[in-house]
């Protein structure tokens, strides 16, 4: 995963996104127990192309340039499938913002919140979401008044009452 760390840093070096944080179940695994999962998400600001468009086709371009395959909506990178992700709402704007530098063996990377993981995980609400949004509450380390923030800004309190019964 270093190697793919490594390519992803310098996609953003060269401008091809804007910042980056690693979200989804491998993300999670910087605050519990690791879930099985098959890629690596990374969500992504992305620079505004001609006319105001966002697109990943740059990204990919660049990645299949230097020989990494498409493999359905991932591309292997280092032999790790990595599915980027525009931030498309203000919550994963607000987590990419909040995003926290952390290394991963020599690499330095970012790692979206754990309490962002959780919301989103509950905004995003399929079945896996709400088990991880448990494991979440029963492992992780969480600031409750930070995420309670997060719920109220972005409008996920009858949501949350839900999953707190």
């Amino acid at each position: 995963m270093e190697k793919t760390l490594a390519v992803i840093n310098g996609l953003e070096k060269v401008g091809l996104l804007s910042r980056y944080a690693i979200g989804g179940a491998m993300g999670a695994t910087f605050y519990v127990e690791p879930l099985v999962t098959f890629d690596l998400d990374v969500f992504v600001v992305l620079p505004t192309g001609l006319g105001g468009l966002l697109t990943l086709s740059p990204i990919y371009e660049t990645l299949r340039s230097r020989g990494y395959t498409e493999e359905g909506e991932c591309i292997l990178v280092e032999g790790i499938p990595v599915q980027f992700l525009p931030a498309y709402n203000p919550l994963l704007e607000e987590a990419l913002t909040e995003a926290r530098e952390t290394m991963y063996a020599d690499v330095s990377t970012r790692v979206l919140r754990v309490e962002h993981l959780l919301a989103i995980a509950l905004q995003t609400g399929r079945p896996k979401d709400h088990e991880r949004i448990q494991l979440f509450l029963r492992e992780a380390t969480l600031d409750h008044a930070y995420l309670a923030g997060i719920i109220k800004r972005h409008g996920l309190e009858k949501l949350w009452g839900k999953v707190k019964k």
